[in-house]
């Protein structure tokens, strides 16, 4: 087995990988209208924590390159 043989299929193993990893279902409209109903939280401060969530459920859509 040489090089391009096996880093093509340490890819696809990859591929099979990511394909079969479930994303969590989270209804961020709802999600948003929960912490807006906490007492404290303003709009503000509401967007940034949803930001943050959104960027854990997808680290990949919110990378630069």
């Amino acid at each position: 087995m040489n090089r391009e043989t096996l880093e093509l299929l340490i890819q696809e193993f990859y591929n099979m990988g990511k394909e079969s990893v479930e994303k969590p279902d989270v209804d961020m409209e709802a999600l948003k209208a929960e912490i807006s109903a906490i007492k404290g939280i303003g709009e503000t401060r509401r967007d940034e924590i949803l930001k943050v969530i959104q960027r854990h459920l997808c680290p990949l859509e919110n990378t630069v390159g």
